[in-house]
């Protein structure tokens, strides 16, 4: 029986978010008890799909602030709780994909926060790069962003190339 969240997460992503999906509108659909069965029926347990589906509903509430600068703001220091649990490769890549413009300062801790609230004692570069796809997917007007980090999840390794 499969164990994370994130697995549960990912499940969903790719077999059932289109590309004209949105988590606040779709919410039922998402929940409902054929999806539930399915899900039950590949490897989850009832608990870690309820937390999917309180994770999906948090980050489907949750918008960063609007005009927000992307880059050449005040810089973000971890502490505590985020520093147990991400790594420094994690860490540095919040940091590149802010330089770059590829999340504001918002959307950064929109994405922290999802990564926080897996229940995962450490969320690794790749657990990172996942959430960091799914909150883009939520975000009205991050389209080329999405595009870029889907791009470097599945056709490039190096995350230095921006197109």
């Amino acid at each position: 029986m499969k164990e994370s969240i994130l697995d549960v997460l990912l499940y969903l992503f790719e077999h059932y978010l289109t590309a004209d999906a949105d988590l606040s509108r779709d919410h039922e659909s998402l929940q409902s008890g054929a999806l539930f069965e399915e899900l039950g029926r590949a490897g989850f347990s009832t608990a870690e799909i309820n937390k999917a589906f309180e994770w999906l509903d948090a980050l489907a509430r949750q918008r960063p602030m609007a005009d927000v600068p992307r880059a050449g703001g005040p810089v973000r220091v971890f502490h505590g709780a985020e520093l147990a649990k991400f790594d420094a490769d994690a860490r540095g890549f919040l940091m590149f994909l802010e330089q770059h413009g590829i999340l504001d300062a918002g959307q950064r801790e929109l994405v922290i926060d999802r990564a926080m609230a897996l229940d995962q004692d450490q969320v690794d570069l790749d657990d990172l790069k996942w959430v960091v796809l799914m909150v883009l997917f939520n975000q009205p007007g991050a389209e080329a962003a999405y595009a870029w980090m889907e791009n470097q999840m599945f056709e490039d390794d190096d995350p230095e190339t921006l197109h």
